[in-house]
């Protein structure tokens, strides 16, 4: 058994069988290349993928924090990586135990996402001319990622039959290409509707991207990076002054969902979860709620 043998048969594994895209097969990969490199320090060892131990994985874990300056989220992410890459050899009988399985990750606290308000997402929409072509598509793409809780690959990956306008809903590949259906909004249909009937259907497309909602100007479809650009320099015209990315408007999506009364459940079918979990972290509650309810039921703080 050697290293380059399983870590082929794994990206292979990640994108036949659980369809992960490029990216993120070569964001696996480089996690086992990580530990690939801690355990080349020593010269004189030869340290095959079902030899490694669990005391080294402890120590390739403090090696991520002291030399590599590796946050403990980072590690934590690098550690679940290489835990899918052991699974798969145990899968394929390769290997009878784990050695991550005793190994702790890292502990990290739980990051509350940035959400907009509901005026900071009109200010931005309010910020695009669309008398032009980009700025009818950027609204178009603003209200759909608020709309339908859409990750940015999930919006760029849109193709006109995706569309489901009559009965208000578009069809979404997600992660590992899971097909779910999202209810989409009236405005984020008509401002659509409007990219398309005014725009979208006067240009000359280039081959290969006509089935794609979201063009550039040059007939092709949108990249990630266009679309993160896209929505910061918006965000500064708009003098919103968080910093954002298109995931902000999913986490807004959700946030207000749930603030507003949603079925838990329901808001993680709309946003493609695997697990109820991940959901969860939209019921955070503003901390000025929790002082006022404090302040207005506990009996020592009435009188404060």
């Amino acid at each position: 058994m050697n290293w380059d043998d399983e870590l082929e048969e794994f990206k292979t594994y990640l994108k036949l069988e659980r369809g992960l895209t490029p990216n993120s097969v070569k964001a696996y990969a480089n996690d086992i290349s990580k530990l690939i490199e801690f355990l080349n320090q020593d010269e004189n060892a030869d340290v095959t993928p079902d030899k490694v131990t669990p005391s080294q994985f402890r120590s390739f874990i403090n090696w991520l924090a002291q030399e590599k300056s590796i946050s403990a989220r980072t590690q934590a992410r690098i550690l679940s990586g290489i835990r899918s890459f052991y699974k798969n050899l145990i899968l394929n009988e390769k290997i009878d135990e784990d050695p991550t399985e005793t190994v702790q990750a890292p502990k990290i606290g739980r990051k509350l996402p940035t959400v907009l308000s509901v005026d900071e997402i009109d200010a931005i929409e309010a910020a695009f001319d669309t008398s032009k072509m980009d700025g009818a598509r950027n609204l178009a793409i603003v209200e759909t990622l608020y709309s339908c809780g859409l990750r940015v690959s999930e919006l760029t990956g849109l193709k006109m039959s995706d569309l489901h306008f009559d009965q208000g809903y578009v069809t979404v590949f997600g992660k590992g290409q899971k097909e779910r259906l999202v209810p989409i909004g009236k405005k984020a249909q008509s401002l659509i509707q409007d990219y398309v009937t005014s725009f979208r259907n006067d240009m000359t497309i280039q081959p290969g991207h006509e089935a794609f909602l979201f063009l550039n100007k040059n007939g092709h479809s949108l990249s990630r990076v266009m679309v993160f650009k896209m929505l910061k320099d918006a965000a500064t015209a708009a003098g919103v002054t968080k910093v954002i990315s298109p995931h902000t408007l999913r986490h807004s999506f959700a946030t207000h969902l749930v603030d507003g009364g949603a079925n838990l459940r329901a808001v993680q079918e709309m946003l493609g979860h695997e697990s109820i979990m991940t959901t969860e972290i939209y019921t955070h509650l503003d901390n000025n709620y929790l002082k006022s309810t404090l302040v207005e039921h506990h009996p020592y703080k009435k009188n404060d």
